[in-house]
Parts: C-alpha cells; structure tokens; sequence
C-alpha cells in the first residue's frame, strides 16, 4: 500500500484527496494544514470552482497535524503539495531530500529561479517528482491529443482554447502570490498546447489587469512555423455569477472537433456531414494523473507523460506570454 500525506487542503488538496481515496494501492494517513480545522478533517465553507470537492475526511485512518515538516517526517511514501503557489519549492525540495516521492500542484513555483530549483532537486532524488498537470490526463484533452498526434482526421489546421471564469476568493487575488490567471489558471492551456502540438518558436499575447496586480485576462497567439494556428483564451476576468467554463475547438484537415463544458454531450466530432458525439472513457484528470503516479510508484518508473522538465518549460513559455503583454503583444521568440 502506498501511504500518501497531502499538505493543504484548500480547494486541490480537497479534490486529491477524493481522487486518492478511490485509487486502489493508495491510502492518504496524513494531512497537514496551517488551518488547525482543517487538519482535524473539517473541510467545510472551502472554495472550488467545480463543485463536488469533499467537505471531510476519514480520520480513523488520517493523522492530521499543522506542522508540514511533522507530516513530512511520517511515514509516508508520498508528499502532495496542494498549498498556495509561493510555498512549493520549499516544501517540495524538503520532501524531495526526505526521500519521499512528490506529487506538486501547478504552477510548480512561482517563479522561474524556484521551478528550476525544485528540478534540481528532483534530478538528486532517490524519490520521484510529478507535477500535477491535470489537463494532460483529462480524458476529452487526452483524445485531443492522441487524434492530433496520429493524425486521425489529417494535420491540424487550427486549435482554439478557452478557460474562463469569475475571480476567485482568497490568496489568488495577490497577484504576488498566484500570479494573476496568467500563471494560475491559463498555465493549463499553455501545457497542453506544448503536449499536444510541440513547443512553439514564439508567442505574442494581449492582455489586461483586472484585480490581482498581474495578468487577469489574456489571449495568446503561439506561433508555429508551417501551422497550425493556435490561439487560447484564459482569464478571471468574467462577472461574479458567471461561474467557470473550459472548451476547445480544433479544425483539422478532414473534420472538426468542440469541447463545450456545459453541454449535454460536451465533445462533439463533426465531419462527413455528421455530428457524433465522441464519448471518452475514463475520470477525471485529478484521479487519472494521482493513479498514473501510483503505477509509476509501484514499477518503479519515473512518470513520462509529466515530467519537471516539462513543467519548466510551460512556466517558461507562460512567462514569455507575461512579457510579451506587458509591451503591447510584441513577439517574443522561445
């Protein structure tokens, strides 16, 4: 059995902890939050833009503590950091020299200095370090991907994506610690586009600031030599009341494909004159990536479809995008 400690228990270390306590081979015995409540298991009046997170936890089987570097110590053979963005690196590189394994939430760090601190100590470690890049495991981008790479309906010709929705509460409206949705929520899209379609040579964004300080609402142009064209769409900047939306719409040669979030069927294929509905199989991202890693665990493999390097070079390619707004959409090359 793979014994798992989360460390926050906000709105991610909420859903992981679903997702964890339906994984066979996995068992969470520990959590640790500043927020004594919390720790004990009462995870009510807790935000999330999707709803369903779970409201308590199991403590006949779960020690809860306030102190992270207690939890750490446990024995616990996997450290999963769900706290708020500035305060990854220093708990993941802990547990890194801990020996434990680390799943990290995204962003990997705040900043670039930290991220590249955090790989280096991944690459010293005995444990493995999987940053949590749900989107990649998300069954309908999954499909995305896997169509667009073996080139099912012909080449791709152009992809939009979109991910929108009201300013959340808390510590996301510092902009000094979540980075504004630039970094906090549009990292998403960014990842999944370098996954899906291979990293761009340059990237030009417009965008504005809304209420964080930094980047709120944006749309990025990632520039490909010979195709496809690729565009996303990703901000806090809708009302209070408009809740969340995520989508996509891709042309390739032969057919197109939407993604609608609020829709009865939410990915639809249409081509030959025909609208099918594309059913994919699997969960969630959230518990698809946490039982990748627990297989990666149990074999002994360090995990390939997410790799640090890759978490790097998304937040490389976001900060490019952050520069790139800041002086009015000029092109900045990768």
């Amino acid at each position: 059995m793979i014994r798992v400690g989360i460390v926050g228990l906000g709105m991610m270390g909420r859903w992981h902890y679903g997702a964890w306590d339906r994984i066979e081979g996995a068992e969470v015995v520990a959590v640790a939050d500043t927020d004594a409540k919390r720790a004990s298991g009462d995870l009510s009046g807790g935000w999330s833009n999707i709803p369903g997170a779970p409201e308590s936890l199991d403590m006949d089987r779960i020690t809860g503590t306030t102190d992270v570097g207690e939890m750490i110590a446990m024995d616990v053979d996997v450290v999963d950091v769900c706290v708020p963005t500035p305060f990854h690196d220093e708990i993941a590189i802990a547990a890194l020299k801990a020996g434990k394994h680390v799943v990290c939430e995204k962003p990997m760090a705040r900043t670039l200095e930290k991220a590249e601190a955090i790989v280096a100590a991944a690459e010293a470690a005995e444990g493995f370090l999987m940053p949590a890049m749900c989107i990649r495991f998300w069954p309908q981008w999954a499909w995305l991907a896997e169509a667009a790479g073996a080139g099912t309906y012909g080449k791709v010709m152009d992809a939009t994506f979109r991910r929108v929705g009201s300013p959340p509460p808390g510590w996301f409206a510092n902009g000094e610690m979540s980075g504004g949705a630039i970094l906090d929520l549009h990292l998403h899209d960014t990842d999944f586009v370098k996954f899906a379609f291979g990293a761009p040579k340059a990237v030009s964004t417009v965008g504005y600031v809304k209420f964080t300080g930094c980047i709120d609402h944006l749309v990025t142009r990632y520039v490909y030599e010979g195709g496809p064209i690729v565009h996303a769409e990703g901000g806090w900047g809708m009302g209070d009341g408009f809740g969340f939306q995520m989508g996509y719409s891709v042309n390739f040669e032969n057919a197109t494909a939407e993604y609608v979030m609020a829709r009865e069927t939410p990915l639809m294929l249409y081509h030959g004159g025909e609208a099918e509905p594309i059913e994919c199989e699997g969960d969630d991202g959230y518990f698809l990536e946490l039982a990748y890693m627990t297989e990666c665990i149990k074999a002994g493999t360090p995990p390939s479809i997410v790799t640090p390097a890759d978490a790097l070079q998304s937040l490389r390619i976001v900060d490019a995008e952050r520069r790139s707004a800041e002086a009015g959409g000029e092109i900045i090359d990768l």
